[in-house]
């Protein structure tokens, strides 16, 4: 098994030495992504494409090779092709006819053929004599050179050929680690989860700083869309997550500021607060998911007046995105339940907010802050490597998994809809149900509160993490199954 990999078209287009960079950091990108999944894996980087060779091993895990490379930013598609010595028009005829037989039963086609190196056809005549042959020796319709139902495409390159089997488009972008590094304040709402992934997707290393205001349960539902996106489109970079606790810092803007203003010196903070942590990560931007006119305080008037805290860039990725647009992209890249089940905390909404904010009103309201809270904040922060961020989450609190199952017992399936279908749970006598981790707090109150319920997932972290949540809402009916062995 074979992937040629091409470029994003905009690397293409660059000076050399910037090129062959890009194609470097690609090919180091793919090779720490796909060696994770199949060790002997083989990536080789080229002028115009990236390479990649596959051991028999890898057939087990080819999906996840397949949603790899459509994943990995820098790539504009990907192809799977089988790579066979190249002898004559007959014995390539036989090859495709085999691979594609079954799939241009009924179907108009064409043959398209790439020819590098020196031959003794052109590929027009290889087309030709293919798809004559692939008329008259298999069930399809006609041969339709303009409006095919099918396209068989080839690459003949010198003395081998190869039959292309799968085209995976790849989402562009730069890769990850060409630009520099960012941080990304994310509440775990459409916003800042789309922004995150346009900034991880541009090629910058992406850091997630997060203002807790809602207790472990928000935080943890942000360590899981941080780590999504970070494990889905930017695993080849080591990042943080970075969750600087709040309330303190919204109590105080309760009690002193006048609350026309409340929520616009609310966002001053948490930039302060984002800068002195791009800081120490020696990170040259700040991302927000700020859009023009989305929400009353953010006018172009007010995102002025909140930029005026930091000397360091500050990046609005969504800036003219219509609403509609990013919840598209969220349901696109897979998000869209994380964004929907995140609680809102709303303890800073201004009354009648102001939409041309005056920077030195806005000062004089801060001269009733008191900073040592911020300060008291920020010393307070935790730090965490975004690859043990779920390892985290279960050292915050931990419920025995229970193996022995009774009567009054029900086990709630809490993976992913597609997960329960690819593995269902067997379990004779006991009763199960079903509901995905993002609505089984909401859904738990409903539940017949005579028996007791344990939840399950296949690792055990997302059952731990929303069993105590539903435990801190003051249920005392359940718990966490595990099955035994």
């Amino acid at each position: 098994m074979k992937f040629i990999v091409k470029l994003f078209p905009e690397i293409t287009i660059k000076s050399r030495p910037v090129r062959k960079r890009f194609i470097q950091r690609l090919q180091s990108n793919l090779r720490v992504i796909l060696q994770r999944i199949e060790p002997n894996i083989k990536v080789y980087g080229l002028w115009d494409r990236v390479d990649i060779n596959c051991p028999p091993q890898a057939d087990a895990v080819y999906e996840e090779i397949v949603t790899a490379l459509g994943d990995t930013p820098g790539i504009a598609n990907s192809i799977e092709v089988q790579e066979y010595p190249l002898k004559d028009f007959e014995q390539v005829l036989g090859i495709v006819k085999s691979v594609w037989g079954q799939r241009l039963i009924g179907k108009s086609f064409v043959v398209r053929v790439k020819r590098s190196g020196e031959h003794d056809f052109t590929s027009g005549e290889m087309e030709r004599y293919l798809g004559a042959g692939l008329l008259q020796y298999t069930q399809a319709l006609r041969v339709d050179l303009h409006t095919p139902e099918v396209t068989i495409n080839l690459e003949v390159k010198g003395d081998a050929v190869f039959i292309i089997e799968r085209l995976i488009s790849g989402i562009g972008g730069y890769p990850q680690g060409s630009q520099e590094a960012v941080v990304s304040l994310i509440s775990g709402g459409f916003d800042s989860i789309v922004s995150s992934y346009l900034t991880m997707k541009r090629g910058a290393k992406t850091h997630f700083v997060f203002f807790n205001l809602g207790g472990l349960a928000h935080e943890a539902g942000v360590k899981q869309i941080s780590y999504y996106l970070w494990k889905k489109f930017g695993s080849a970079s080591r990042v943080k997550f970075i969750s600087v606790p709040f309330e303190e810092v919204v109590g105080e803007i309760l009690q002193n500021v006048d609350h026309s203003h409340m929520g616009l010196v609310l966002k001053r903070m948490m930039l302060r607060a984002a800068d002195r942590v791009s800081g120490k990560l020696k990170a040259e931007a700040m991302i927000t998911g700020e859009s023009m006119a989305q929400v009353s305080s953010q006018t172009l008037t007010n995102l002025g007046v909140i930029d005026k805290v930091t000397d360091r860039l500050v990046l609005r990725p969504l800036i003219t995105y219509d609403k509609q647009d990013i919840i598209n992209i969220a349901t696109k890249i897979g998000a869209y339940e994380f964004a929907a089940s995140m609680p809102e905390y709303c303890a800073v909404i201004s009354n009648r907010p102001t939409v041309r904010a005056k920077l030195k009103r806005v000062e004089e309201e801060e001269q009733n802050f008191n900073f040592n809270v911020l300060e008291e904040a920020l010393e307070n922060s935790r730090v965490t490597s975004i690859d043990t961020v779920l390892e985290d989450i279960k050292q915050l609190g931990q419920l025995l998994p229970k193996q022995r199952l009774l009567a009054n017992d029900v086990v709630v399936d809490v993976r992913p809809s597609l997960e329960q279908q690819k593995k269902p749970l067997n379990l004779p006598g006991i009763d199960i149900i079903t509901v995905p981790f993002f609505i089984i707090n909401k859904q738990f109150g409903t539940f017949d509160q005579g028996r007791n319920y344990l939840l399950y997932c296949e690792k055990g972290v997302m059952s731990q993490l929303h069993a105590l949540h539903i435990q801190d809402q003051g249920y005392k009916n359940v718990g966490v199954y595990r099955p035994q062995g």
